[in-house]
């Protein structure tokens, strides 16, 4: 069943490469109530709560459940899958917290745990693929997301009756057209990924001896607590507000306390006397977000700290690891009701692997390298995958 479309329009979905909005601006779009085209999905209520449920799947807790986040699509504790709904091919919405609004289509299976739900697609005899639910959902995520906050949340009374802008022709939603442009814009990006991966040098992710025996005798390594005044100079960063830059408007890093990419809110040009040097680990002082910041950087408030390793061997990989490492030691400690300081942290400790008494920078290095080898892996064969997969695509349209 193609469902006719209602006002007509036109509305492209939002910064795109130039060519690919082209496109968008050149169908016609059609206005749908949500609730014309989804309904929630009811599920069982589970008596989990969050922090008693694991972060990995262990024995019979295998199924990921849904909560208000958005790391991993909102998928981060396992339930046992006993009296679970088990859901798969339908999109999730975040309905509380920070993140209400928040909109991801899940592919694989998983079931709702708390402060979330998830729609389905209620026509039947239209079998949505997966690129089709994509393009539905950066449709509805435009629509609601930043429209709803803690005092008014994203629940589905409340967004049901929101309207989303979908591709029409003849009068009916055009499919073809979304999965035509997803299929597109996969391309590219895997395009980009491959140049990166090639220009980087990471495609390569065979481990060295040195790395395989890292990863071997890790579990053995003897670690000693060091005073965090030994191993690093501390410093607040200097404080710039919101107000007074202009996003996008250069290319330094503007940090904030959060633990999205990477602590970076944008991209600006501001005063050079406000300049932090890079090579760092950033900590977001009222959230405890902790990153490494290889480039300069201006920073959003002077309860940040920018801590600088006194220890010669200064390299991107062992900071890396020392970054891990003041998150772990230090996690348990600080809260925004009770936030790190120059002040407080200078009394902290922080747990390193040792080798003759000191710090062994070689090994986080090493071990860093090993871990980067592992994850990239994935990537490349990912990378491949998609390669091929669109290579015979690009074939079939021939």
């Amino acid at each position: 069943m193609f469902i006719k479309a209602a006002r007509q329009g036109e509305r492209p979905l939002g910064k795109i490469d130039a060519s690919l909005n082209e496109k968008l601006q050149s169908v016609k779009w059609g206005e749908y109530e949500l609730n014309v085209l989804f309904g929630k999905i009811k599920t069982n209520s589970l008596d989990y709560k969050t922090a008693d449920l694991p972060s990995v799947a262990e024995g019979e807790f295998n199924l990921p459940a849904l909560t208000a986040g958005i790391q991993n699509q909102g998928l981060n504790n396992y339930v046992p899958r006993k009296n679970a709904t088990i859901l798969q091919n339908v999109i999730s919405i975040s309905a509380n917290g920070a993140n209400t609004g928040a909109t991801f289509y899940q592919s694989k299976e998983f079931t709702v745990l708390q402060d979330a739900y998830a729609i389905k697609w209620i026509y039947s005899d239209d079998i949505l693929t997966d690129r089709q639910y994509l393009f539905l959902t950066g449709c509805i995520s435009k629509t609601i997301v930043g429209n709803y906050e803690w005092t008014n949340k994203a629940g589905w009374e409340r967004i049901k009756t929101e309207k989303i802008q979908l591709p029409v022709k003849d009068g009916r939603i055009d499919f073809d057209f979304m999965e035509s442009f997803i299929a597109e814009l996969e391309a590219r990006h895997i395009a980009e990924l491959e140049a990166y991966l090639t220009v980087t040098g990471l495609k390569d992710y065979t481990l060295t001896k040195e790395e395989e025996k890292a990863l071997k005798e890790y579990e053995t390594l003897p670690f000693i607590d060091y005073p965090i005044v030994d191993i690093f100079n501390v410093k607040n960063t200097a404080n710039i507000l919101s107000s007074e830059i202009k996003e996008n408007s250069g290319t330094t890093p503007y940090l904030c306390a959060s633990a999205d990419n990477n602590a970076v809110s944008s991209y600006i040009s501001f005063d050079k006397k406000y300049l932090e040097e890079g090579k760092c680990v950033f900590i977001g002082g009222k959230t405890f977000v902790v990153s490494y910041q290889e480039k300069d950087f201006y920073s959003n408030d002077s309860h940040n700290l920018a801590l600088y390793l006194k220890n010669e061997n200064k390299t991107r990989l062992n900071q890396l690891y020392l970054a891990v490492c003041v998150y772990k030691s230090l996690r348990h400690k600080y809260s925004w009701g009770d936030s790190v300081s120059k002040t407080k942290i200078k009394s902290d400790y922080i747990s390193l692997p040792t080798r003759n008494g000191e710090p062994d920078y070689a090994i986080m290095e090493t071990f860093i390298s090993a871990i980067q080898k592992l994850v990239i892996k994935d990537v490349v064969e990912f990378d491949n995958r998609k390669i091929d997969e669109t290579k015979k695509l690009l074939q079939s349209n021939d």
